[in-house]
């Protein structure tokens, strides 16, 4: 099992410039929870880090123009995908990401999802 992190945003320096901008100057408005609640001004959070380092399954972060290079799915963005070889399941939606008020909701949120997703 695979865990695919998709942020609603492109890659590159200048988008990564642009959306550290946004975040800094209209947070409210920026596009993608999952990167607004996991990572600061510097970089990914140290909790998420410790997180995520901690799961007992392969991980990978896309941004939505390399997610779309390689798989067709229209779920909105941001979100959370799982991959069993067979195919992508969404483990958690834009919906339910940007219902996340903070960084402990969000990994609560998410080990929840995995037990469901091991489980199945």
């Amino acid at each position: 099992m695979k865990l695919l992190f998709v942020y609603n945003a492109d890659d590159g320096f200048f988008n990564t410039l642009g959306d550290i901008t946004h975040k800094i100057l209209s947070p409210s408005t920026y596009p993608c929870s999952l990167c607004q609640i996991t990572y600061g001004a510097t970089g990914m959070k140290k909790l998420w880090r410790t997180f995520i380092e901690g799961l007992s399954c392969e991980y990978e972060f896309l941004h939505r123009n390399q997610f779309r290079q390689t798989h067709e799915s229209r779920e909105p963005l941001p979100a959370i995908f799982v991959d069993r070889g067979t195919g992508l399941d969404t483990l958690m939606t834009s919906t339910e990401l940007n219902s996340c008020e903070d960084l402990q909701n969000l990994i609560g949120h998410l080990r929840t999802a995995i037990q469901r997703a091991l489980s199945n």
